[in-house]
């Protein structure tokens, strides 16, 4: 630092001299200040006194002058310091933003008491609120720029919760004081398109919002947020599952496939028909591969439908339909539809019962591609998920293609990564790998600001990918158990823990992640 102080002909601020303004702090959002690594100090007539690292990032300097519209004046600020004061100056102003919403005394966001008569107008002045207008914002920007996908706003008797799912996993965030419970509430359904005064029923809408993007070089881009609320006995519980469409979908390449299972997936799909399954619980990564395939499979030549649930991206020359369960659109009249429109490939969002399943099959057997989800553990388990419910085994056996079972794992942070000795307890859980694993290092994230001090940042996922042989087949149509099934896996098969395990032995995740997830 006294290098470039020296470089640049400017003293380095104290910690001292790190204070901001109210006025400076509110020209740029908590969440681009923390990940651009700045700090507005102070306006000075049209420009911004900013602390700074280093003064020669210009596309740092470049992307605060786009989110803020104004000239700067860049001071430097050792890093250590500029992160302690960052992390000081926004969350008392966000104290002070709370705040200046009312007092404890609950009298700006309570309507306990509110008349019937009353209350939808109470609640429609409570949501139009600047300062409340202002938090809501604050909250979905914060939680879209810190990679959630979806933000859990939670009232308890003493607290109202507010907490972020980033990878996977919930992190409580700072909430606002219990007493704004319907006031933020309230926002969040005026802008979702909900009945603002109906308390007691579950409620489903959507928000279409524009978020700051700061290290895009402040450009905006649109997220669609899919807002869920039911009553709880202490108020009103809101869901949003956020939707970034401007974020870039995978192609088959990207989804982390070695060459050889690469290859089997796209001589999968390169079939003009039969049925080709994904498989894993919700929050899998599914849709994310089906995706990757139907946009692997997209051809001008080819009418391409879909039926989902939601449509969660817009692919250009894919006729997309959602469903609509309150208009009778269900999965199985859905595919009836679809069908009837002359396509060459088909998506089924889920396969959720019989109907849908057979109406499934018998499209492959008709000279369609299917591609669909099921709920399942792994590979084997599709099968028979099938037949249970009610699907005969001769059409499983004449139309399936293949299975993909998969699972995310969270990503080690690069910014804080280290390498460490295995435990004993984590060799034990890896079965017929242990041996393999033992007296070798494998890594993990110490925890940083990038990270949010968890040693991860990010998912990809691990496969397992069963290709349905003829020998396969003839199990499966004499009713085979799941374990003569998995007796019949082809010579090179990569369980789902294997997989796993690479990653590990590579350091993109570590051996927690994997065993949590794909143990035997």
């Amino acid at each position: 630092m006294p290098e470039l102080s020296g470089q640049t002909g400017q003293p380095v601020l104290t910690a001292d001299d790190l204070v901001a303004e109210e006025s400076a702090l509110a020209l740029l959002p908590a969440a681009a200040a923390s990940d651009l690594g700045v700090l507005p100090l102070s306006l000075d007539g049209d420009r911004l006194r900013l602390a700074i690292a280093d003064l020669r990032d210009f596309e740092t300097l470049d992307a605060v002058r786009a989110a803020t519209g104004r000239a700067l004046r860049p001071r430097l600020a050792d890093a250590a310091d500029l992160d302690e004061a960052i992390d000081r100056a926004y969350g008392s102003h966000a104290e002070r933003m709370i705040a200046g919403m009312g007092g404890s005394d609950g009298t700006p966001g309570d309507t306990e008491g509110a008349t019937s008569v009353d209350l939808a107008a109470k609640l429609e002045e409570l949501a139009r609120e600047p300062t409340v207008v202002n938090l809501v914002n604050l909250l979905i920007h914060d939680a879209v720029q810190a990679g959630a996908s979806d933000v859990h706003i939670e009232p308890f008797e003493k607290t109202l919760s507010v907490k972020y799912r980033i990878d996977g996993l919930l992190h409580g965030v700072s909430p606002p004081p219990r007493h704004l419970r319907d006031a933020v509430t309230s926002r969040i359904k005026v802008i979702a398109g909900l009945d603002i005064a109906e308390r007691f029923l579950p409620q489903d809408g959507h928000i279409d919002f524009d978020v700051l993007s700061a290290l895009g070089g402040g450009r905006r881009r649109k997220v669609d947020l899919r807002v869920s609320t039911v009553p709880t006995v202490h108020g009103e519980s809101v869901v949003m599952r956020i939707l970034d469409r401007s974020a870039a979908l995978k192609g088959i390449e990207d989804l982390g496939l070695d060459p050889a299972r690469h290859d089997t997936l796209t001589d999968t799909l390169a079939r003009p028909h039969g049925i080709f399954l994904v498989t894993g619980p919700t929050g899998s990564g599914k849709s994310t591969t089906l995706y990757a395939a139907l946009q692997h499979l997209y051809d001008p030549s080819k009418k391409i439908l879909t039926i989902e649930d939601p449509v969660e991206y817009e692919l250009e020359g894919v006729n997309q339909i959602p469903v609509n369960p309150k208009r009778g659109l269900g999965f199985a009249d859905g595919l009836r539809a679809i069908l009837r429109q002359d396509p060459d490939v088909v998506m089924i969002g889920e396969i959720r019962d019989r109907e849908t399943a057979e109406i499934a099959i018998r499209a492959a057997l008709t000279g369609h591609l299917v591609l669909s989800t099921l709920h399942t553990n792994d590979a084997a388990g599709a099968v028979t998920r099938l037949i249970d419910m009610g699907v005969e085994p001769f059409l499983v056996a004449s139309s399936l293609q293949a299975v993909l079972a998969q699972r995310l794992v969270r990503k080690i942070c690069e910014g804080c990564r280290r390498e460490v000795p295995a435990s004993p307890a984590l060799l034990r859980r890896l079965g017929h790998l242990q041996d393999a694993a033992a007296g070798r290092s494998f890594f993990e994230g110490a925890g940083c600001r990038a990270c949010r001090q968890v040693g991860y940042r990010g998912r990809r996922a691990v496969f397992e990918l069963l290709p349905v042989s003829a020998e396969l087949r003839e199990a499966i149509n004499r009713r085979a158990s799941m374990s003569e099934i998995r007796a019949l896996f082809p010579d090179g098969h990569v369980p789902m823990i294997e997989d796993g395990y690479r990653l590990a032995a590579e350091g993109v995740t570590t051996l927690e992640e994997v065993v949590g997830v794909a143990a035997a």
